[in-house]
């Protein structure tokens, strides 16, 4: 059965189930929609299924094409990878690195600091950096490495660990004069909070052993460190951050600490990419590049 098969018909079909329609997939593939039609209809007739219910408003994979869809996916990225390393086999480190990093100063300063310097040692090498916050997949969105805060929580990627970062709790002088000064994780119920994604803030204090979380409500919701760190210092409220990002702002006294009796456990930031996806060379140089430069900084 397999002579009988086009494969370029099969490429077609799952390019259709992905983007959801004969159109899209058609212009992707730079021919026409009804080459893309005469495809679909001709590998139904050739395997003897119906893989796909059509009418004029909408397109549905059936249950084998359900079925069908899942393991071509996956063959045909199995296939791809195996081109890459084919093409690869070079000692150069060459060609394009998608990479999706958190914002703020951790990525928007020294991630793309570093990249900057990868770059400036490997000529051949290109870059896209993307600071989305959300969530991404890695495969789907088609990028080769992320930066993250965080434990991970997905077996399915391999996470290179390159620090922990020292977290703080912080305030300026005028909102303290104005609002009092927090003592114990509990009173941040009673204050004004600018926080991030993060809305349970866990202590640990440094005398004992005693452990506390808060649900923080906030005043003020942001993603980017930048923002956070200067809404604190206008005296809009009381931040939670990573100190890297504010080590002026403490210097020059516009933040100053707050509960220091209560350690916040340090966050580890990773290097992640994709358990079973094939690593180019580039990738490779890049990752421990990374990890060389977050070690000696």
């Amino acid at each position: 059965m397999l002579n009988d098969v086009n494969l370029s018909d099969i490429r077609s079909f799952v390019l259709i189930a992905q983007l959801g329609n004969f159109t899209k997939a058609a212009e992707a593939l730079n021919v026409s929609r009804s080459h893309v039609s005469r495809q679909i209809s001709a590998l139904e007739a050739q395997i003897g299924v119906s893989l796909l219910t059509r009418t004029t408003r909408s397109l549905k994979l059936t249950y084998a094409g359900e079925r069908f869809y899942k393991q071509c996916e996956t063959a045909l990225m199995q296939v791809e990878q195996a081109l890459i390393a084919a093409i690869d086999d070079t000692e150069n480190v060459q060609g394009h690195i998608r990479v999706n990093s958190v914002g703020g100063p951790l990525g928007e300063d020294v991630v793309a600091d570093y990249i900057a310097k990868f770059m400036q040692q490997n000529k051949h090498i290109t870059v896209e950096l993307d600071f989305s916050s959300p969530r991404i997949d890695l495969i789907e969105d088609h990028f080769d490495v992320a930066f993250r805060m965080g434990e991970l929580a997905d077996a399915n990627f391999i996470g290179k660990h390159l620090r922990d970062i020292e977290m703080v709790t912080l305030t300026s002088p005028e909102y303290i004069a104005a609002y009092g000064e927090p003592e114990h994780p509990k009173d941040l119920l009673a204050h004004r909070i600018l926080r991030g994604s993060v809305t349970r803030w866990s202590y640990q204090n440094i005398t004992s052993d005693e452990k506390q979380e808060v649900a923080v409500t906030a005043h003020l919701v942001c993603k980017n460190g930048r923002a956070l760190i200067a809404g604190a210092v206008a005296g809009n409220g009381i931040i939670r951050v990573p100190m890297m990002y504010c080590r002026q702002e403490i210097e020059q006294g516009l933040l100053v600490p707050v509960m220091e009796q209560w350690q916040i456990t340090p966050v580890p930031f990773y290097a992640i990419y994709h358990r079973d996806k094939y690593q180019p060379k580039r990738q490779q140089a890049f990752i421990q590049f990374m990890q060389d430069q977050f070690t000696r900084n």
